[in-house]
């Protein structure tokens, strides 16, 4: 006999709500975004097997700048840059306002 699934009660409201009550849904979101792109460019770097080294060197940027970029917590980081990043690796930068 089957277990029949029990259907789970949401408790709370939805963290979107939550981190807007908190005035942090922007920063989040914002550091949400850098995580993904910085993992992004690793993940392409490794691929492409290029070495921090030969990627910094072909942005024709330094090393630390490029450790930056690549650092999920640092968020600060020009559009240039990861425009220089993604077409170093063969890549693209869409950005779009949803």
């Amino acid at each position: 006999m089957k277990a029949k699934a029990k259907k789970r009660a949401r408790v709370g409201q939805p963290f979107d709500d939550f981190l807007k009550q908190e005035g942090m849904q922007e920063e989040v979101h914002a550091a949400a975004i850098k995580r993904v792109i910085a993992w992004q460019l690793a993940e392409a770097m490794k691929a492409s097997h290029i070495s921090k080294s030969e990627m910094a060197r072909r942005m024709s940027t330094s090393r630390s700048q490029l450790n930056r970029l690549l650092d999920p917590n640092v968020e600060a980081i020009e559009l240039q840059t990861l425009v220089r990043a993604a077409h170093v690796l063969g890549r693209n930068l869409r950005v779009e306002l949803v």
